[in-house]
Parts: structure tokens; sequence; C-alpha cells
């Protein structure tokens, strides 16, 4: 049931149980697909934007944040990655506050392997555009939070260092790793070199 796709697609997925987490990992990779696990929806916040997925699954019911507040935050930072709920038996209230917040879809538990695969797969296979920002040129601000990056600063020391909050830098960081089409700051140290430091402009806003 591997997936046929140019390239290595990565899914996201958040619970708070580590056997969920390890069940979960071991099911999709039949798929093919990279997985990074998370025990906190605030741990995986923090990636969403450095680190862009093809795919968010989490679980509904978890401490702290729950999935319905991540899919909250996720809108508003990665607006076209889709996300899998996961929700308990027979909790068709949430499923449905879930579909109207922009969820791509649910699915209940217990989870059934092949039904599960099925549904990420479909998901994964949709093959409209997940981000307009692809190609656009980057703003003056954005540029000086890519050298700041690129420097190994923090949101909160880019944040400081510009008179910024530190959401509006993560907001920023979210925009140039799209402009730029990466998803790590490997690949944007990489993208960086192959534009050359020589066409980046003086510092400005």
């Amino acid at each position: 049931m591997a997936m046929k796709t140019r390239a290595r697609q990565h899914v996201v997925f958040v619970d708070d149980e580590p056997s969920v987490r390890k069940a979960v990992a071991r099911t999709l990779a039949k798929l093919g697909v990279e997985v990074t696990c998370f025990s906190r929806a605030a741990d995986c916040l923090e990636e969403i934007g450095p680190r862009m997925c093809d795919l968010l699954i989490t679980d509904v019911k978890m401490p702290e944040m729950d999935g319905i507040a991540l899919l909250t935050e996720v809108r508003r930072l990665a607006p076209w990655l889709p996300v899998l709920l996961i929700t308990g038996y027979g909790d068709v209230a949430l499923a449905v506050k879930a579909m109207k917040m922009g969820a791509a879809d649910f699915i209940e538990k217990p989870l059934q392997k092949e039904t599960f695969l099925q549904k990420v797969e479909s998901i994964l296979k949709q093959n409209t555009p997940r981000d307009t920002y692809k190609g656009r040129p980057l703003t003056m601000t954005e540029l000086k939070v890519l050298k700041l990056i690129i420097s190994g600063k923090s949101n909160k020391e880019i944040a400081r260092l510009l008179g910024r909050a530190v959401r509006t830098v993560e907001d920023h960081r979210n925009h140039i790793m799209r402009k730029l089409d990466v998803h790590n700051v490997i690949e944007l140290v990489e993208r960086v070199g192959q534009m050359g430091l020589a066409e980046w402009p003086p510092s400005g806003r």
C-alpha cells in the first residue's frame, strides 16, 4: 500500500500516550511517509512554521491544549495544512465542530488500521496547492528575520532585536519558509547559499 509520490511526504502526529504514538508511527510508515510525533500540542506548534508538513493528525482529548485548540492555532499559522482529528467513539458534536473549523476529516477510536491508512492516503493524494505563498518575494522585514535565523537566533532573540512580538516573528518565519519552499533550517541554509548573500539588500524595514 506504499504511496508513489515524487517526494517523501511528511506527517505529524500528536498524542499524549506514548504507546499510541509508537503504534501510529509504525502504521504510517507503511505509507512510506516521514513521521514526526509529539506528545504535546504546544511542542507541535513550535515546529509547524519552521518545519512544514503535508498532514497533521491529532487526538482531540489531550491535557494542556486539546486537539480543537491545536486546530484553531494551525488554521492561523498554516491555513493550507490539512488536519485529521481523532475523536472518541460517538463524539459527533466535536467532529462536527472540527469540520466547521476547517478540519480535513475525522476518524473515531478505536482506530482500524486499514481505514486509518486509507483516510490518510486519501488526504495526502489530494493535489490541491497547499501554499499560495510559494515563490513570492520576501519583504524587507522578512529578509532581516531570515538573516537572524541563519545566524542561529531563536524567535525570542529575534523578537527582542527587532522590537517585535514573538508571535509576529513566528509569522514572519512561517512566511519565509513557505515563500522559499523549505521545510527546516537546514534546507533554509542551503537555499540561502543558492541565493547568494550578495543578493540580500542592506538592513532596513
